[in-house]
């Protein structure tokens, strides 16, 4: 209830988070298992919130799992072309079904982190890059937290074929808390109209010592207003060892 009453508030009082001048809307980073190559004015903050996102699986045992996230990205234009973000994961909950005995859930926050991205020259509009450094630390509860601190370092490129369709490529590393792994996705978007976007994504993962990983889905965006984007999104698993099925909601905030 909490939920949906500050959701509906900050719907409500959207039209004052439109300034006049009518310049265009940076690009938000969510949805989707990449991030957008574009980066905010110096002086200007976003901020994306999941509201919330589900992840269910299934092991060999028949033990199923569901787990619901709510995640946090506030992103600061700092200078032309590079941004910080600082980012979290508040609220968790875990329900986990053992086959024949009883459920249990937990619920805890997630962990927290910082990450510095950079824009890239291009000498064509229709080319776009950005990198991503990022570190997070183990402060969330023993549930939702990887146990340590990690290190990431994502790239992002998007070549835009027409006024409607654009492709992107997106490439992630990371290290720490016992774990290397790398991430790679293609995707696809199209603008359905002036305001609605749509997209299809494939994410491949290889994480060393453990079976790689391989999901695909699509999502939807709407900018309900010129600062306000409201978005669905949803993965499925592509093997016996990827997440059954990854979707949420979103809500994301330009304010200049």
């Amino acid at each position: 209830m909490r939920l949906t009453t500050t959701l509906a508030l900050l719907l409500l009082a959207s039209p004052a988070l439109a300034q006049d001048g009518g310049e265009e809307t940076p690009a938000f980073d969510r949805p989707g298992i990449g991030f957008s190559p574009s980066t905010l004015p110096r002086g200007s903050v976003a901020l994306e919130w999941g509201l919330p996102s589900v992840e269910r699986d299934r092991d060999e045992d028949g033990t199923r799992s569901t787990q619901y996230s709510s995640d946090l990205n506030l992103r600061i234009g700092v200078a032309e072309h590079v941004e910080l973000q600082v980012f979290s994961t508040p609220w968790n909950h875990l329900q986990v079904d053992p086959r024949g005995a009883r459920s249990r859930s937990v619920n805890g926050a997630g962990d927290s982190g910082l990450a510095l991205k950079i824009a890239l020259p291009s000498s064509s509009d229709r080319h776009a890059f950005a990198l991503l450094a990022s570190s997070s630390f183990a402060t969330g509860a023993r549930d939702f937290s990887e146990g340590g601190t990690q290190y990431a370092l994502g790239a992002s490129y998007e070549y835009t074929f027409d006024d409607r369709w654009s492709g992107a490529l997106y490439a992630n590393a990371t290290r720490g808390a016992g774990e290397d792994s790398f991430t790679w996705s293609p995707s696809l978007s199209v603008a359905l109209s002036d305001r609605v976007s749509s997209y299809i994504e494939a994410g491949f993962t290889h994480t060393d010592g453990e079976p790689s990983t391989a999901i695909a889905g699509a999502g939807l965006t709407w900018m309900v207003a010129r600062t306000v984007q409201l978005d669905a999104s949803f993965d499925v698993g592509l093997d016996h060892d990827s997440p059954d099925l990854q979707a949420g909601l979103g809500v994301s905030f330009f304010f200049q």
